[in-house]
């Protein structure tokens, strides 16, 4: 690419192991291996992102996710997310709206003063058009491209009407003009086939199909630090770790990998005592009590020795407050036997690429985007079809648990397996891919991003006025 960029990624969070955070990292690293200069404005930084000086990442209170006015707003304006909706006139939800929309635009003119003070070309918005955990800054974003024209890319990794929590709300209008918006000037990216059908039939947009994507040329491996996690929750190296790899939410369906870890261990009694069935990751954006004390009854019930360990799992290695070490997801997959990845709805398959790359087996269902987007490639995978009894219940053949068994007493149909599913995850999902990609993208766009830098020099001469 014969020009380079100064980018910024909007987001409500980053440096933390959820799907986007993790996205997000990738891209930086491979833009900045583009000759790229990269910022970061985010509402909270649970570790610093890698790869760029710490002064190019910059927060913003009121992006977060969790912030005293998105809480607030949402409240008022997804009336079904408590358990008792407030009732509230027409003229109450126009004045609060009002407010938003004030809000919103303030927040838009401070992130502009950093785009003038810092020379950005480019901003590239992490779900904050698509998903309404940032209410603020989904605004204060349209508002960038609207208002004051700064070239925007869109990265949409989900939608708000896939979430039942949104899917009804005080402010639809509101929502259908701007997450996402269809304005000329923009540019829109989606993680898959479906995503890309969906948004052209809703908004009339043509997005830019980029998948999720894993660093397979520096993938993870056992070594020093990580060699030590067996050792410190205690597992010995004769015991077999199953791992679920992703967030305690809902639509991981953990219940089914529970039930099939249960299962397996009923069917090969003689081994049930060294299965050991670890969930890596926390509750996240989306959390519910209520699910997590029910996956513990679960694996009570189902007689499953379940380890729950997202307080020792970070996106970065590192001691803890008491000196202990942390794991980062990648560090735990290493260690496993096999990885189960049941999800009933993905956007993609972040976890799924992070086992491959890790060259551990992984039983999957079939969910709608594994069969668009990902198994045609080819993979070597253990399949549950996405089947469900009238009680909502993966329904779980007895042959898995033979071909799971299979796969875990035969050390070289596991090596065949893994390194094939690798070979493949390299070829199609890899950096490679991401990179020419990412450049088709940007040389696309590159019209749009010179033009806003010429508003933008001509914006700062009159700001210096």
């Amino acid at each position: 690419m014969e020009t380079s960029f100064r980018i910024a990624f909007i987001s409500g969070k980053l440096g933390d192991v959820d799907g986007v955070s993790l996205e997000v990292d990738k891209w930086i690293e491979v833009l900045c291996r583009e000759g790229h200069e990269v910022f970061t404005i985010a509402g909270y930084y649970a570790n610093p992102v890698q790869g760029i000086i710490s002064e190019n990442q910059y927060i913003i209170e009121s992006l977060r996710f969790d912030s005293t006015l998105q809480k607030h707003y949402e409240k008022m304006m997804f009336p079904y997310i408590t358990k008792k909706p407030t009732h509230m006139t027409s003229s109450t939800r126009d004045k609060i709206l009002e407010e938003m929309m004030v809000e919103g635009e303030e927040l838009g003119e401070d992130i502009y003063r950093y785009i003038q003070d810092n020379k950005i070309d480019l901003i590239i918005a992490e779900n904050t058009n698509a998903m309404p955990m940032t209410l603020l800054g989904g605004i204060a974003v349209y508002n960038l491209l609207t208002e004051y024209k700064v070239a925007t890319i869109f990265h949409h990794h989900d939608f708000w009407w896939e979430r039942s929590r949104f899917s009804q709300s005080r402010i639809e209008g509101l929502l259908n003009n701007i997450m996402p918006p269809s304005d000329i000037g923009s540019e829109h990216v989606v993680i898959s086939s479906y995503s890309a059908h969906i948004l052209s039939s809703i908004k009339r947009v043509m997005p830019t199909v980029i998948p999720n994507c894993e660093n397979f040329e520096n993938a993870a491996v056992m070594d020093d630090y990580n060699s030590h996690f067996r050792e410190d929750f205690g597992f010995s190296e004769d015991d077999i770790l199953f791992v679920q790899p992703t967030r305690i939410i809902p639509r991981k369906r953990i219940e089914d990998s529970v039930r099939l870890v249960g299962m397996y261990g009923r069917r090969y009694p003689e081994i049930k005592k060294r299965i050991k069935f670890i969930v890596s990751l926390y509750q996240g954006d989306e959390p519910d009590d209520y699910y997590i004390e029910g996956i513990r009854d679960l694996a009570v019930s189902e007689n499953v020795d379940l380890h729950l360990i997202s307080d020792r799992v970070s996106s970065v290695r590192m001691l803890n407050g008491d000196g202990e070490r942390l794991y980062t997801g990648r560090d735990v997959l290493v260690n496993a036997d096999i990885a189960t990845y049941l999800p009933k709805w993905e956007g993609f398959g972040n976890a799924f690429l992070e086992a491959v790359s890790c060259r551990v087996p992984v039983v999957v269902s079939t969910y709608l985007v594994y069969k668009t987007d990902i198994k045609g490639a080819g993979f070597d995978n253990i399949e549950i079809r996405d089947d469900y009894d009238d009680n909502g219940l993966l329904e779980i053949p007895e042959s898995v648990l033979d071909e799971i068994h299979l796969i875990l007493t035969n050390p070289e149909k596991k090596s065949l397996m893994t390194d094939t599913n690798f070979e493949i995850g390299m070829r199609e999902f890899g950096f490679d891919m991401l990179t020419v990609k990412l450049n088709g993208l940007l040389d696309s766009y590159t019209d749009e991003i010179r033009a806003s830098r010429r508003r933008l020099q001509k914006s700062k001469k009159t700001y210096a006025v």
